[in-house]
């Protein structure tokens, strides 16, 4: 009678101890996946055609300087740029393609090619390289020329030199499956561009 006893208060224990035990495996952590080779990460950055990103920019020459909200929607090789509040006109819009840049000021004044590359040099200080910076904020090297390139454990960017520029990236963020970066500094010289991004979009 005892036996019989026993084996029934087993019985009677045995659901609860699967579900018990069912629980505990359901809650143990999911180990990372592997970080992606950077030869891999740095192919599929250099391949996202459209982005889009708010944030905040900035710059340093010498003693000079300025700072300014960030807007830039990148749609294949066409980047559209708004600046806010940037020192010397209070606010651009800046257009650019494979063939043509454009700005407009806030007084509505509208440059092509060269007179707005020479209105953005003698506002802003520096010729601002927007063609690379399109990869550069991502966290890759522009596929176009040469780059030396030091990445972190995780595989992603750390250093970047690249046409005489150098670009350190401080903080990341995941995005739709991409280590994208949230902080970056560009330098060359005497000149230093900082860039904060509050909000990626894929």
């Amino acid at each position: 009678m005892q036996g019989r006893g026993w084996r029934g208060d087993a019985a009677a224990l045995a659901p609860a101890l699967c579900t018990f035990l069912l629980s505990a495996c359901a809650t143990l952590p999911r180990p990372a996946p592997a970080p992606l080779a950077w030869a891999q990460r740095l192919a599929t950055l250099q391949a996202i055609g459209q982005f889009e990103l708010q944030g905040r920019l900035a710059a340093a020459t010498g003693t000079e300087g300025f700072s300014a909200g960030l807007r830039w929607h990148q749609q294949d090789d066409h980047a559209s740029i708004d600046l806010s509040a940037p020192l010397g006109f209070g606010a651009a819009h800046i257009e650019q393609s494979a063939t043509n840049l454009q700005l407009t000021t806030s007084k509505g004044k509208v440059l092509d090619s060269t007179a707005a590359s020479d209105e953005l040099r003698a506002t802003l200080g520096f010729d601002p390289p927007l063609t690379s910076l399109r990869f550069w904020i991502l966290g890759a090297s522009d596929p176009k020329s040469f780059a030396q390139e030091s990445v972190d454990t995780e595989q992603r960017l750390a250093h970047l030199e690249q046409d005489g520029w150098q670009v350190d990236y401080a903080d990341y963020v995941l995005v739709q499956q991409q280590w994208l970066p949230q902080r970056l500094s560009v330098t060359r010289g005497a000149l230093r561009l900082r860039v904060v991004i509050d909000h990626w979009q894929l």
